[in-house]
């Protein structure tokens, strides 16, 4: 992540600055930390790609796995449908159809949770990570000012 690196080189750089006597305001280059910042607007974008990615990720991982879920339905379906000959066999499909249908809800319930919780926890480390750019952002505009 390029921006941490910028604000990284930007609290560097503001904490290697030399002090006002009897103040905690340091003297800085205006040209430097503005720099600085326009790095910083120019990667920000990028980030927001990356996030909106991993969102339109998500919502494709949950219809594949919704895809998956419906196939295996379906194929249990048909299994059963071409064992209804005899009595104990239909029986005994219908149970497994049960069984089967239960198993895939199952799986898609879990598939379904766990991309999710994937992409959440994507998108609040990226969100965290925003606006803790941000944060040091206006915090050092405020020393700027």
């Amino acid at each position: 992540m390029e921006i941490f690196t910028l604000l990284d080189e930007l609290e560097e750089y503001l904490e290697g600055t030399r002090e006002i006597p009897f103040t905690s305001k340091g003297i800085v280059n205006k040209e430097e930390i503005l720099d600085i910042i326009k790095e910083i607007r120019l990667k920000l974008p990028d980030e927001l790609k990356q996030a909106k990615w991993i969102k339109e990720e998500r919502a494709r991982i949950l219809v594949e796995a919704q895809k998956e879920a419906d196939g295996i339905v379906k194929e249990a379906e048909n299994r059963i449908i071409s064992m209804i000959d005899e009595h104990e066999i239909t029986r005994k499909a219908y149970e497994q159809k049960a069984q089967i249908i239960e198993t895939a809800n199952e799986m898609s319930r879990e598939i379904s949770k766990g991309t999710k919780d994937y992409a959440d926890n994507i998108l609040e480390n990226v969100e965290a990570a925003l606006q803790d750019a941000l944060k040091t952002i206006e915090n050092n505009r405020k020393e700027l000012k």
